[in-house]
């Protein structure tokens, strides 16, 4: 009898700052995600590319099997933590 391996896919929502840089585009933070920012010359060049910088910051912290939990008290950001334990 083989085991089955079952992988969920969950989908979270950041709240990412668009700032005008002059002449330069769009600079982007993610207030829940210390240490991303990235930039765009349009904005939709810079949502974008802040879309995939999300998803490779997400995914660097699950092979790191780091733990971090993104909440908001609006509860438009939800708990992106990757083992079973609550939140501390």
């Amino acid at each position: 009898m083989g085991h089955k391996i079952v992988r969920t896919t969950q989908e979270f929502s950041y709240t990412a700052l668009y700032q005008p840089v002059r002449g330069a585009g769009y600079q982007v933070t993610v207030p829940l995600l210390p240490g991303l920012v990235t930039c765009g010359r349009t904005f939709d060049e810079a949502r974008k590319i802040a879309r995939d910088a999300i998803e490779c910051y997400v995914e660097a912290l699950k092979k790191d099997q780091r733990k971090s939990c993104a909440t908001s008290s609006s509860g438009e950001n939800s708990l992106a933590r990757y083992d079973s334990s609550p939140c501390e």
